[in-house]
């Protein structure tokens, strides 16, 4: 029975690595992981939220603590360059960033809860869309159906390029980093380019504003107060070379360990623009995007983890330093004890968001292997 689960598990990957969506826009996966769950899993509850989340609850036997396992299934605008036979059919979308397999993993382990309820406590297993941008936990969170669901603790996993395969990485405190985009928009006044004077050219105060801006990065990886500003996108004016430009963007992200160092930072960059903007007579607009909480491991959680990867049979690894990038997860670690940990893609596996990159179907066995176990572990 373990080895139909794990052979049903690995086809759905492939057919949702095939039918790939991108985040806000995944109706059809969704329709098609309720389908399975529905038919294939019978859990006691299924919530469906309004942005295409759901939740498989599996009642415990006994009373005991709810534990909430996150898996996420949106893909990103990529155009993938494999040729295998589970190639994306959905021309520029592909996962690329292994969603396909950590919703897997989760239906696989829905599977054997269908068999084999926990001992104690409910297992709920958030099928979570819209991570690549930060909308995905943020909906499920503010959705009133969410607030008949009280998970005491929540875990995730996310595969990882570079270490061993099936390698369990584990952290105390800070995983991922707390990251934020600004969007930063100067009107002045546009002017023939020959009387650049009679206008107001927002290029000098551009300029300034991205200097300082990157003068207040600490790059030191090992610093409690690290934080980076990267430019992603500047544009002004038009290619018409008659005319002095009026108009003029700055996009950065900004990255940080902890969420107060990034909450601070965001004050000093929007500090810095307005001021800047001030003295150029510039009106400013400013907007904020695709935010995301630092995902802070709980001690508790993170005992649970390393116990189930011993219990597992499973290599464990310590990260010296969080991950740069941003996960949406970092939501429920904000509000619930919790804590992310990472399974190994392999050395030579290409790096997320490569066009080539595809999720190892030998690591849906090792998630539900490890995530079974920490809903055991965290009951004790």
């Amino acid at each position: 029975m373990q080895h139909n689960i794990i052979d049903e598990a690995k086809s759905l990957r492939r057919y949702l690595h095939q039918h790939p969506e991108l985040s806000c826009f995944e109706e059809n996966t969704s329709r098609h992981l309720i389908e399975r769950l529905k038919s294939d899993c019978s859990p006691d509850e299924l919530i469906v939220f309004k942005h295409y989340g759901i939740a498989a609850i599996f009642r415990g036997k006994e009373p005991g603590k709810n534990v909430l396992i996150r898996g996420d299934f949106d893909a990103l605008p990529i155009q993938e360059i494999n040729d295998f036979e589970h190639k994306s059919r959905n021309e520029g979308v592909s996962h690329k960033c292994g969603h396909d397999g950590h919703a897997s993993i989760l239906y696989g382990l829905a599977r054997q809860l269908s068999l084999e309820r926990p001992e104690r406590g409910d297992a709920i297993l958030l099928f979570q869309p819209a991570e690549e941008n930060g909308a995905g936990a943020k909906g499920i969170i503010n959705d009133p159906l969410f607030e008949s669901i009280k998970p005491d603790y929540a875990v995730a996993l996310h595969n990882l390029p570079g270490y061993d395969l099936h390698t369990v990485v584990w952290r105390s405190g800070t995983f991922t980093a707390a990251a934020n985009s600004i969007v930063i928009k100067l009107n002045g006044k546009t002017s023939h380019a020959a009387e650049p004077e009679l206008g107001i050219n927002p290029a000098l105060a551009m300029a300034e504003i991205t200097q300082l801006i990157l003068k207040e990065n600490q790059p030191d990886l090992n610093a409690d107060d690290f934080r980076i500003a990267t430019p992603i996108y500047t544009t002004m004016g038009d290619q018409a070379y008659g005319v002095s430009a009026g108009y003029g963007e700055l996009h950065f992200t900004l990255r940080a360990w902890e969420n107060q160092v990034i909450w601070e930072h965001e004050k000093k960059c929007e500090r810095i623009a307005r001021q800047v903007a001030g003295a150029h007579k510039l009106e400013i607009q400013i907007e904020w995007t695709q935010s995301f909480f630092a995902n802070f491991n709980h001690e508790r959680v993170i005992t649970a983890i390393k116990g189930a990867a011993v219990a597992g049979g499973l290599k464990t690894e310590q990260r010296a330093t969080p991950f740069k990038w941003g996960e949406d997860f970092g939501i429920f670690t904000e509000r619930f004890p919790g804590a992310m940990f990472g399974i190994g893609s392999g050395k030579d596996c290409p790096a997320l968001h490569n066009p080539d990159y595809d999720f190892p179907d030998e690591l849906i066995q090792t998630g539900m292997i490890i995530f079974r176990e920490i809903i055991s572990q965290l009951q004790d």
